[in-house]
């Protein structure tokens, strides 16, 4: 008999219903806003009584406001709901291996300032007080911003959730590494650590939340930058498995005689499609041999590569279509073993999208087990939306809006 892991799931009460529609609730104002407890009571299918109770709960914590009042035929003119979003902040934090960047967002991820970058510090402890003290000026220099409702971080590697200890970040070189609990003694505010690949997958089932075709199925996130970060949502609910490392397919392999990877291992998925992978392709040399590279004083990057493709550099276009396809075949292994409904493509090679789409669908389809799973949607998301940074985000924004996993 399989044993059902007890530690995720709540025994339902008599509350719980109202639970659950309070979560309903509160993502419907956050979806829909501004709106009325009277369109709530009718999307929701519930008596307008209930609804209020619910309301004025989430009043009194300051989850929502009230705002305007809308124009009524007769009767009460309604007053409209808004998520409160006013006057407090959340801390966004990407680690990379080069550079970390810091960005201060509203309760619902809205960007609040711009993006501020600095090197990164591989002594953990030391960046645990350069990042505190990023968002402590930061904060300081936007006096409109109240209070900090928590810090938000993103790794590449691998996180063990209750302790947010990185487990393994292989292009970091970091090892059983407690970060959580050195930022938070550091800022003097509540962290939440996890991997890049499975924040940004959170953000985006939560950004969709209202769309019932991916609130109902499965979705995938491959952030392709330095390293390969892949996370996957089955039902909404991120899948983490029993040692806080499913959906780590940037470290399946595509060859065992492949190039070697940044975690040890010979021909893994992100030793060809990292951003470090189609460069070393482009400069004909192997990764770990792979150093900065100089274009007018300054390092040579997946950018500058992109914008010699597109300007018409045939070396770059080779390097480019190579990791093109292997991304196809890659995403074969991945929507084969999980069939998403959606998968998304998050990192700087989204820029040329749309060079490299059809050789994508190409491979892909070579390896499809069927048809309809060569035309799985494929979405990329630009990096003008700062999606690892939004999804650093999310981890702090979206658990109060997640109902409760009962049995």
């Amino acid at each position: 008999m399989r044993r059902i892991n007890s530690a995720r799931f709540t025994v339902a009460t008599r509350g719980t219903s109202r639970e659950i529609n309070r979560s309903i609730l509160l993502n419907l104002v956050r979806a829909r806003q501004p709106i009325s407890r009277a369109d709530l009571a009718r999307a929701m299918g519930v008596r307008r009584g209930s609804i209020t109770l619910i309301v004025n709960d989430l009043l009194r914590e300051g989850l929502i406001v009230e705002g305007a009042s809308g124009q009524a035929a007769r009767g009460r003119k309604p007053t409209f709901l808004y998520i409160d979003s006013r006057r407090r902040a959340i801390a966004a934090v990407d680690i990379r291996p080069s550079q970390t960047f810091v960005m201060l967002t509203d309760k619902l991820g809205k960007p609040l300032t711009g993006v501020v970058g600095m090197p990164t510090e591989r002594d953990p402890r030391k960046l645990a007080r350069v990042v505190a003290r990023r968002i402590t000026a930061l904060l300081a220099e936007h006096s409109e911003i109240e209070a900090c409702d928590g810090i938000g971080v993103v790794v590449p590697g691998m996180v063990e959730r209750s302790s947010m200890t990185v487990l393994h970040a292989p292009t970091l070189g970091w090892r059983n590494i407690s970060l959580g609990a050195p930022i938070a003694a550091a800022s003097g505010l509540p962290v939440v650590v996890e991997s890049a690949g499975r924040a940004c997958a959170l953000a985006q089932a939560w950004a969709m939340r209202d769309d019932a075709a991916i609130a109902s199925g499965d979705i995938v996130y491959v952030s392709v930058s330095d390293g390969v970060g892949v996370g996957v949502t089955v039902h909404g609910e991120l899948l983490r498995g029993r040692h806080n490392i499913a959906g780590e397919f940037g470290h399946v392999p595509l060859s065992i005689d492949g190039p070697r990877c940044s975690c040890g291992a010979n021909g893994c998925w992100e030793a060809y499609i990292s951003n470090r992978a189609t460069l070393a392709r482009y400069f004909g040399q192997p990764m770990e041999a792979l150093g900065p590279r100089r274009t007018d004083q300054r390092e040579f990057t997946i950018n500058d590569l992109l914008a010699r493709a597109r300007a018409g550099d045939q070396k770059a276009a080779a390097a480019l279509q190579a990791t093109a396809r292997y991304l196809g075949l890659g995403l074969a292994s991945v929507v084969n073993a999980l069939d998403p409904v959606r998968v998304y493509i998050g990192g700087e090679i989204t820029a040329a999208w749309d060079l490299i789409e059809p050789t994508v669908r190409a491979a892909l389809a070579e390896r499809a087990l069927m048809p309809a799973v060569a035309e799985t949607d494929i979405r990329p998301v630009p990096t003008s939306e700062y999606p690892r940074l939004q999804g650093a985000a999310a981890l702090v924004a979206a658990p109060p809006f997640a109902a409760p996993v009962v049995a």
